[in-house]
């Protein structure tokens, strides 16, 4: 059975590919044309980018329950803001009637993916993945609802069938359903050669070994649907043709945007690193704030996919006029909060927000760094303190927010970033370290 695949540029523009004839991959249809919830859901809140046989999809979820999967690597023990909106479609998915299961690479991650790299990923140990997949596992269970009923989701390990696979068996029965040239043709790989990058053989096999997941799935757990963020959209295809062409069975992509922000930055990317979600590598307090500090422009596209407020809701709050709109940047903070540390934690974030910026005050849910006494009686240098609390990226960076008078201590504007800060300045056990309006650590001696 052949099956027709475009590429995301022929896709949008509703053009037919002339890889082969069958079946195309179309176009979103608007949300008015989509019978199922599922879909209609999916393209009011703007989750979709693209998406493969449209009609087809879109009568078997109207039909009946459609279990779907996103995969995700364990490279390290939490997952960053940069998955959420994946975690957020199975969690739609799920809120729909649909099931949910979560593939977790267990046996992908020892390769790695090349899409979106530069560089090749450090090979981790079997338990430095195994202790990753447990520690993330934390996070989806606050989302979805795990179990043994029909719309219940599960979590599965790749590995336990990539691993199973003998070299040879596994070319000898999937080989032939690739071929070089066009594999050389999507981005993740197109893009590493154009930039001169070395792309090892190794990592050339993932999206075989991707392929071959949504088959392995399709077969043992009924997946119709990948989805996952449009720069997997040549991964998620291949699996999509590997089923109808091995099995003759209906299989699925749909792609979400990746995501930036109204700035033009990578979502979930600051100065101070990635926004991980576990609460153990991020406070809630610095995760709320993260919300809290949001682009005016990305106001109501971030309520619409990572809160469950209703879509009236979220129109009343993005109209909001001038200054207004930091209600509504506080309710997206809060609303994100709890639904990944809970009510009590959002709360006490929102609380610490407001004894920081609005009362001047200090919280002890405020994010903390910690300096040894004798070090800081001593004396530290502004700018190494401002560094090592995450306030800055660099020395020079430090500097020159000092000189722009965004760096404060105990709520002073300090243009000097050399000058030292010591014990002397402890207010109530604490130093208060501020850049800019919006970021504040607490320095404590240990």
């Amino acid at each position: 059975m052949s099956l027709e695949i475009l590429s995301a540029d022929v896709l949008e523009r509703g053009q037919r590919s002339h890889d082969s004839p069958a079946h195309e991959i179309q176009p979103p249809m608007t949300d008015a044309a989509f019978k199922s919830e599922f879909l209609r859901v999916m393209q009011a809140r703007g989750y979709i980018h693209q998406i493969s046989h449209p009609e087809e999809l879109d009568a078997a979820a109207a039909g009946g329950i459609v279990t779907a999967y996103v995969g995700f690597d364990a490279t390290a023990p939490s997952l960053h803001i940069g998955n959420l909106i994946s975690i957020m479609m199975l969690r739609r998915l799920q809120q729909t009637g649909h099931k949910p299961v979560v593939l977790m690479g267990g046996g992908t991650t020892k390769v790695g993916d090349p899409s979106g790299k530069d560089e090749s990923r450090k090979l981790l140990t079997e338990a430095d993945i195994d202790a990753n997949i447990a520690s993330i596992r934390t996070v989806f269970e606050k989302f979805l609802t795990f179990g043994d009923g029909p719309t219940d989701a599960v979590m599965v390990n790749n590995d336990d069938w990539l691993s199973k696979l003998g070299y040879i068996e596994f070319l000898r029965e999937y080989g032939p359903h690739f071929t070089v040239n066009r594999m050389l043709t999507f981005d993740s790989v197109k893009l590493r050669l154009e930039r001169e990058q070395p792309l090892t053989f190794l990592e050339f096999n993932y999206m075989l070994m991707q392929a071959v997941d949504f088959l392995h799935l399709n077969r043992n757990r009924g997946v119709q649907l990948q989805m996952g963020g449009s720069d997997q959209w040549g991964n998620i295809i291949n699996g999509v043709e590997l089923v109808r062409r091995m099995d003759q069975k209906a299989a699925f992509a749909l792609t979400t945007p990746l995501l930036t922000t109204a700035s033009g930055a990578k979502m979930g990317k600051t100065a101070a690193g990635a926004m991980w979600l576990n609460a153990d590598m991020l406070s809630p307090y610095d995760y709320w704030q993260f919300w809290r500090n949001a682009d005016d422009a990305d106001v109501g596209r971030f309520l619409r996919l990572f809160t469950d407020l209703t879509l009236d809701e979220v129109a009343r709050l993005e109209s909001l006029p001038g200054a207004e709109i930091n209600e509504a940047k506080k309710v997206l903070a809060t609303e994100a909060t709890r639904m990944l540390h809970g009510e009590a934690e959002a709360q006490r974030a929102a609380a610490a927000a407001q004894t920081a910026f609005e009362q001047g005050g200090v919280s002890g849910d405020m994010p903390t760094h910690e300096v040894a006494k004798a070090e800081l009686d001593a004396g530290v240098q502004l700018a190494d303190l401002a560094v090592a609390a995450g306030l800055a990226g660099s020395k020079g960076e430090a500097r020159r927010l000092a000189q722009g008078g965004g760096l404060r201590v105990n709520d002073k504007a300090e243009t000097d970033a050399n000058r030292l800060v010591t014990s002397s300045e402890l207010v109530d056990g604490v130093v208060k370290l501020s850049a800019g309006k919006k970021k504040i650590v607490l320095v404590k001696p240990v």
